[in-house]
């Protein structure tokens, strides 16, 4: 039986494509995740920024972290869809392990939602 680990990923989204391509690029991540046995607990919509570097002829990206669990076999396949996946320049996964770690990824969901009621 896998463990359900606690994870975070950041995904960077080319800014050439419309608005709405890059919504269906953000939910696409979601679906691999959903699909892969992993839940959402946590969205965080940063939106374009310019970035410190040039990536593949890219000034600026769209920016979007994720917090979740997911058994740990599901991360190879959730990176494998990033890989493949032309539209997403850069991205990174942060793996909380220890119980500081875990504190601190449970205040970042609790802080998010907390935030979307606001702005409700």
């Amino acid at each position: 039986m896998a463990r359900i680990k606690h994870y975070e990923t950041m995904f960077i989204v080319k800014t050439t494509l419309t608005e709405e391509e890059i919504k269906a690029q953000i939910k696409l991540v979601q679906e691999t995740i959903e699909k892969n046995g992993g839940e959402v607990a946590g969205t965080n919509d940063m939106g374009s920024r310019k970035l410190a570097y040039e990536i593949k002829k890219n000034k600026r990206g769209y920016y979007t972290i994720y917090y979740f669990t997911a058994p740990t076999e599901a991360i190879l396949e959730i990176e494998r869809n990033y890989r493949i996946n032309e539209n997403i320049l850069r991205f990174i996964f942060i793996k909380s392990e220890t119980k500081k770690d875990i504190e601190h990824w449970t205040k970042q969901v609790e802080s998010l939602q907390k935030n979307k009621k606001t702005a409700e």
